[in-house]
């Protein structure tokens, strides 16, 4: 009993720690983004804390609001052959920037628009290339 309680344990941290390194890898995306973007803003007194905050956001609200607005956009995301669901992580973005006001801003909303893609190809990018292999190696050496 206490043998599967602690692989139950186990198991819970290191879930823990694979939501970290990927919040890590998707800040430093927000980083970059802010850096490359001249509209895009992030306070720079505290710029990684709100990078890293912004992308709790973008997280909670990627499990919680996208799925619905996926559904109901389904018909739309097919006509537009999947082009629209740039539009549903613009939505997703824009709502961060209005929670967090005057810490994170996007800009104007066609610059948004180009940024929500930069943002979705560099995470693309930044998972593949560097998030699953930290984390494929992390689990190898259990």
């Amino acid at each position: 009993m206490k043998k599967l309680k602690d692989e139950v344990n186990r198991e819970n941290i290191i879930r823990v720690i694979d939501w970290f390194i990927y919040m890590i890898g998707y800040t430093l995306v927000f980083i970059l983004a802010a850096s490359l973007f001249d509209t895009f803003y992030i306070d720079t007194n505290h710029f990684c804390i709100y990078a890293f905050l912004a992308v709790v956001i973008i997280y909670i609200l990627n499990k919680t609001i996208k799925p619905i607005i996926i559904t109901l956009t389904l018909p739309i995301t097919a006509l537009t052959l999947g082009l629209f669901y740039f539009v549903i992580n613009l939505f997703i973005l824009k709502l961060t920037d209005w929670i967090l006001q005057s810490h994170f801003d996007l800009g104007n909303t066609i610059y948004a628009f180009f940024i929500a893609i930069a943002i979705t190809i560099m995470n693309i990018l930044m998972e593949g290339l560097i998030i699953k292999p930290i984390i494929r190696r992390l689990k190898e050496h259990e």
